[in-house]
């Protein structure tokens, strides 16, 4: 019988790659929970097969409704949950706190309690991917290498969010034996990030100042943080590996993981690789106190030792290539009419 999977998050990057993966890589059904008034950017290469039926249909459904949740486990009985919907961005979570702590938290109790009440029910025993953030290690130590046993530091109202979620997908796959896993994905971007992440809104500056529609003044916030970058589609790939070992046994209830790119950058560095991408010589950096945070984390470097013992997994990508194709994307983006916000 044909195994389902169920992706939360289905319109976010990770979320719409992942299913792009799995229709490629897989014979797998493909559902993807989003709320109704969500952007469907991330989705037109998939609305055809989506509007016919071909492996990938969508069910709408919000983390912070309970009896949607519910309804939607029993009508789907996934195979497969990859649970990647959040409101994932650090610094809006300093101006809608309450928001980010109720959708990751609360959001993330309500699926896994709806799996534990469908399990004690009938049985109900999928693979669940817990997506957490190394943003939970929060101000790292220059210098230190981030393990799974570093401890945590909340950074931000995002970061304790994912603290919170963290914890709860390994509380249910120790308590109930559901089998949880948890991942801790360092930097990842590439096709489809979005625009309030650092990377990505200096590609779409970039990109706006090629079109002319900016000045040439690229407007950053803290350039002081040293990390990882990867290609989410090395992540995803990652994803599903760990998802086959859980499915045959050979993950712990609950286990976490670091996952992240092994080529790291001062962010004035990301800027200069993305502008020699560019035609344009006379762009200029200013920092716009706006987009400061209050706490930033300034250093995140990994050890993926843990993941890479228990998948034969590593970056395939080149970051230059993730950034070269980034910058692409907004190209497109703009050339297609769509002008995106100077935020």
């Amino acid at each position: 019988m044909t195994k389902k999977v169920l992706i939360t998050g289905f319109t976010g990057q990770v979320g719409s790659q992942l299913a792009d993966f799995l229709l490629d890589q897989t014979d797998y059904e493909v559902v993807g929970m989003m709320r109704w008034q969500e952007p469907m950017d991330n989705l037109y290469d998939l609305t055809g097969r989506i509007n016919n039926k071909e492996r990938v249909s969508v069910f709408y459904a919000d983390l912070n409704d309970f009896s949607a949740i519910a309804r939607m486990l029993e009508e789907v009985r996934p195979d497969f949950i990859y649970h990647l919907a959040a409101q994932s961005y650090p610094k809006t979570s300093f101006n809608i706190p309450i928001e980010t702590l109720q959708t990751n938290i609360i959001g993330t109790a309500n699926l896994l309690e709806g799996i534990r009440q469908l399990k004690e029910k009938n049985g109900f025993d999928p693979v669940v991917h817990v997506c957490s953030s190394s943003e939970v290690y929060g101000r790292a130590k220059p210098g230190e290498v981030l393990n799974e046993d570093t401890k945590f530091h909340g950074a931000s109202p995002y970061s304790i969010s994912k603290i919170g979620t963290d914890y709860l997908g390994q509380f249910y796959g120790e308590a109930y034996g559901i089998k949880t896993f948890v991942t801790r994905m360092g930097t990842h971007s590439g096709p489809k990030r979005s625009d309030v992440f650092f990377e990505s809104t200096v590609a779409k500056q970039i990109a706006l100042i090629e079109a002319g529609f900016q000045e040439p003044i690229i407007k950053v916030g803290n350039l002081s943080s040293v990390r990882t970058f990867q290609d989410a589609r090395d992540a995803v790939r990652a994803y599903y590996l760990l998802s086959q070992e859980s499915y045959k046994g050979n993950v712990p209830c609950g286990e976490t993981f670091n996952i992240a790119g092994e080529d790291a950058y001062k962010l004035p560095e990301v800027i200069d690789l993305l502008l020699s991408f560019s035609s344009r010589h006379d762009i200029k950096v200013e920092t716009d106190s706006e987009r400061l945070r209050p706490i930033d984390a300034d250093y995140q470097m990994f050890d993926n030792t843990k993941i890479k013992s228990f998948i034969d997994w590593e970056p395939e990508i080149p970051t230059s290539k993730m950034f070269k194709d980034l910058l692409d994307h907004w190209r497109d983006e703009i050339k297609k009419g769509k002008v995106p916000l100077n935020r």
